[in-house]
């Protein structure tokens, strides 16, 4: 059977991606087809209860765990499609499992390399290589290798290596 993460990769196609919207919700996952994914994405556990607010953007090498929800913060506001709401999770970027982005106006941007830890409610955007943990969320420290700071990606093999 497919992965989350693989019938993702449909939905850029019209039919099929109809039919894999809807297997993803079957799985137990709401990732409407209007998230842009970029490269190796992975959703690890098949993204189980996983909830992502329909304008958001995960860039490459992000990984998003079960139950992670993004989306709005003002719900008893009417929704008009028109909003500038906007959830942007930049590359490397890890989403530990139960944790909440959750945004009541305009863009939201979670850091490169930047790590959201289980069950934190982050509230505001963060920078490039930080981690995030509480209720709510709060900086933690700075990812750093030596005296400056490496961009990290750890890929869906398990591998780390830098980029420049």
């Amino acid at each position: 059977m497919f992965s989350v993460s693989a019938l993702v990769r449909l939905y850029r196609y019209p039919i099929i991606g109809h039919l894999a919207q809807r297997m993803v919700l079957r799985r137990g996952a709401d990732i409407p087809r209007s998230v842009k994914i970029g490269h190796r994405v992975s959703f690890p556990h098949n993204a189980l209860g996983t909830v992502l607010h329909p304008d958001t953007t995960l860039e490459d090498y992000v990984k998003v765990y079960q139950n992670v929800t993004i989306g709005r913060g003002n719900i008893w506001l009417d929704y008009h499609a028109e909003s500038r709401l906007r959830f942007t999770v930049k590359m490397g970027a890890i989403l530990c499992a139960g944790c909440k982005i959750i945004c009541s106006e305009d863009e939201l941007v979670v850091g490169k390399n930047t790590v959201i830890a289980a069950n934190a409610v982050l509230t505001r955007s963060t920078g490039d290589n930080e981690i995030w943990a509480g209720i709510p969320a709060r900086k933690i420290r700075d990812l750093g290798v030596g005296s400056e700071q490496t961009t990290i990606i750890n890929s869906p093999s398990g591998k780390t290596f830098e980029i420049d």
